[in-house]
């Protein structure tokens, strides 16, 4: 009933914050001037909802909490994402936690960085920071086949149209980590022969996406690894996260410059995956290693 109660309340503050969208409308935007100095800058509000499992069931509430109260700066963040008609800069608004004096540096490893997108070129650059090194991941944008639907719901003053996708979970958390991982590390040959048959193909996991997104925006852009959809993406729910935008202002005053980032060592994002995951292996072993010492 609790569980029922939390996420009610969830929902709740994801609808007030979306009716009260500040909102500036768009207007010539064919104009050809227009087109060329157009300028848009939008804020979202990330939510996440946190499951302790078999390990938050051994804990009282008030633990739960206050694990939950620690926690709080990685359930819920600020992103602006600023774009014109090809390009895009997202990036964490981190002015939040410098508020609160809340720090996460065990967490930042595994956020995604400042990233740059460019529709036309299809070219996706991030930056990464692991560890105290720093990374370029550059690649191309994530292939997203959506399904779009003929709902419709209000987002402040814009009108919003329904889209879902079925995308490979590692796709979407490629800057992330998980233990599951390095799981069964000591495989056996046998087991190794089975797995690798060729009538068995191996299982993907699967992230079901829903998005919302508004033509009156007529841009293809969006938060985090989502873009593609004939309007700006004002809101999109994955796993146990929403994101939503709560502002939007087209053409400010002040322009912002969209560069992609420059510092760091050249990868891909698979190549960034495989330097997580060896380098995790390292932490594991020496803590290991002290741990038989």
């Amino acid at each position: 009933m609790r569980s029922l109660l939390l996420k009610s309340s969830f929902f709740i503050f994801l609808f007030l914050l979306a009716n009260n969208l500040d909102t500036v409308e768009l207007r010539n935007f064919n104009d050809d001037n227009t087109v060329q100095e157009f300028q848009g800058q939008a804020t979202y509000i990330s939510k996440s909802t946190m499951e302790l499992g078999r390990w938050g069931a051994r804990l009282s509430e008030e633990q739960k909490k206050q694990v939950k109260a620690r926690l709080k700066n990685r359930l819920e963040k600020k992103y602006i994402l600023t774009f014109n008609k090809e390009e895009a800069l997202f990036y964490e608004d981190e002015k939040l936690d410098a508020m609160s004096g809340a720090t996460d540096s065990w967490g930042k490893n595994f956020a995604p960085g400042k990233q740059y997108k460019n529709v036309k070129s299809n070219e996706q650059i991030q930056n990464q920071e692991f560890y105290g090194k720093q990374f370029l991941v550059k690649d191309n944008l994530q292939n997203i086949e959506w399904q779009l639907g003929k709902e419709t719901k209000q987002i402040g003053n814009y009108t919003c149209f329904k889209a879902t996708a079925s995308i490979p979970t590692s796709d979407l958390t490629w800057y992330d980590f998980s233990w599951s991982r390095l799981q069964n590390p000591n495989t056996t040959e046998e087991e190794s022969d089975s797995k690798s048959d060729e009538t068995q193909e191996p299982s993907v996991d699967m992230t079901e996406v829903e998005a919302w997104y508004s033509p009156q925006i007529p841009v293809g852009h969006g938060p985090l690894e989502y873009w593609g959809l004939p309007g700006l993406i004002l809101e999109v729910s994955a796993g146990n996260t929403t994101m939503l935008c709560t502002k939007v202002v087209i053409n400010p005053e002040d322009k912002v410059e969209i560069s992609a980032p420059e510092k760091g060592k050249i990868v891909s994002k698979q190549e960034y995956q495989e330097t997580i995951v060896e380098k995790m292996k390292e932490f594991r072993n020496n803590r290991m290693g002290r741990r038989r010492g």
